[in-house]
């Protein structure tokens, strides 16, 4: 490591916090140093390669280093590098923006408001469910559910629908509207000798009776990714997403379909809503939007959700709502042009191409003795890491396995998304079937190390 580098590690352990991290061990152990990136790899400040099998945080769905993009974001930032959308402003990428999104939409939408992230985009949408009842003359009907296990973002409202315990310790959390029904993990939480559909219809029971304890006309709205990313790439069961929309339109629930990992190709077709059947009232996107290479993300709302709007605007004078950087000129631009790559290299054929080896080679690892299930669509998965495949039953934490097998897929050049005991898969969509077949390649020796390890252990 170069003189420079490790001026660079003591510099960061000075100076930086690091989400979603353990403080006290990154000040021991310093951080990775990511200096580049091509294609599906990156690299680290000592030159190791890394096949990046997470697109960063499911996000860089072109790959990393894409010129392209780079050249467009340029070319706008000597045009106008930034402009608002406030009080009537607006900018040619942002129009031209919400209008392609309109018209890409999975179910009819009106309107498009954009935000930076999709934390930002579903906290704005919370704001929106709320104003929607307000117009409809029904202000108590408030409360928020989510899923056990759900991620919606990290802002206090989106943390609040999200059911991620870690992210409610210690901070007050979730705010008090905020409500959670069942993690519809089948493989993890199935009953002995219940089918997928049989456990869909319990899910789809315990949020009805859910409602029912909170009070019906109290009940806003309900929060759903199609595939649950931090939750472990959790796929819904069979019938999931019927029974849950029939129980919500039987008491008059908005429906958010949270999309900020799944929009734009990553359950191969363009959208989880299609994927899966879903007719939500808005949909929060963001991620693959600009292929992760602006802070770019964007709220799809229906007609019935901007009537409402324009009657709480007649109210107010105005919308009370807005971040400085929504709408920017730059990200937009950039998200455009990440969509007209898409168009050109034709994403949904080729995602269904690289789809099979992805699948194909996935489900073979059943077979390792370290793995009990898997399941994935279009290009994301999960492995389920098991001590026990008769019973299911998991490595306790405290035996480290997790652990260990982060730090054989680095030695193996192979950068993995943990959670919990899972092992979840979201690769650029621009990946290879040579490539997946170099993913799989580098992960079955991780394995195997790590075998080994608990073996000798």
């Amino acid at each position: 490591m170069t003189v420079i580098a490790n001026s660079l590690h003591a510099l960061d352990v000075q100076s930086l916090i690091h989400p979603q991290s353990n403080l006290r061990q990154h000040q021991e152990q310093g951080p990775s140093i990511i200096t580049r990136g091509k294609g599906i790899f990156v690299y680290d400040d000592d030159g190791r390669e890394y096949l990046e099998a997470a697109a960063g945080l499911w996000c860089a769905s072109l790959g990393f280093g894409v010129e392209r993009l780079a050249k467009v974001a340029y070319d706008q930032m000597c045009k106008v590098g930034y402009y608002h959308i406030y009080r009537s402003a607006s900018n040619e990428s942002a129009i031209e923006l919400a209008a392609k999104l309109l018209e890409m939409s999975p179910v009819p939408m009106s309107k498009v408001f954009f935000q930076c992230s999709g934390s930002e985009a579903n906290d704005t949408a919370v704001k929106l469910v709320w104003y929607f009842w307000h117009a409809h003359g029904k202000p108590w009907k408030r409360k928020i559910i989510g899923r056990k296990m759900g991620y919606h973002g990290s802002t206090c409202a989106s943390a609040s629908i999200s059911g991620k315990p870690d992210m409610h310790q210690e901070s007050g959390l979730p705010f008090d509207a905020f409500r959670h029904t069942e993690f519809p993990n089948y493989y993890r939480n199935q009953l002995p000798g219940e089918t997928e559909e049989q456990f869909s219809t319990r899910m789809a029971a315990a949020l009805e009776k859910l409602i029912l304890e909170e009070g019906p006309e109290t009940v806003a709205a309900f929060w759903a990714e199609p595939v649950m990313g931090a939750g472990g790439a959790v796929l819904p069961p069979a019938g999931y997403f019927e029974k849950i929309q029939a129980v919500l339109k039987k008491y008059d629930i908005l429906f958010v379909a949270d999309e900020v990992i799944c929009g734009f190709g990553r359950t191969g077709k363009m959208w989880g809503s299609q994927t899966f059947n879903l007719k939500p009232d808005m949909i929060s996107c963001a991620k693959a939007l600009s292929a992760g290479v602006q802070p770019i993300s964007a709220l799809l709302l229906n007609e019935r959700v901007f009537q409402a709007l324009m009657i709480e605007t007649d109210k107010v004078g105005h919308l009370a709502h807005g971040y400085t950087y929504a709408g920017h000129p730059v990200t937009t631009a950039v998200a455009l042009e990440t969509i007209r790559i898409y168009e050109e290299m034709d994403l949904i054929g080729h995602v269904g191409r690289v789809s099979e080896p992805f699948m194909g080679g996935l489900t073979a690892l059943e077979a390792h003795p370290l793995i009990g299930e898997f399941r994935g669509v279009g290009l994301i998965g999960a492995l389920e890491v098991v001590k026990d495949k008769a019973t299911r039953e998991m490595y306790p934490g405290s035996a480290g396995v997790m652990d260990i097998l982060a730090k054989n897929a680095k030695k193996h050049g192979l950068i993995l998304r943990l959670v919990g005991n899972r092992i979840a898969f979201s690769p650029p969509l621009i990946i290879t079937e040579d490539e997946v077949g170099e993913m799989i390649k580098r992960l079955t020796s991780a394995l195997d190390d790590t075998w080994s390890a608990v073996r000798a252990n």
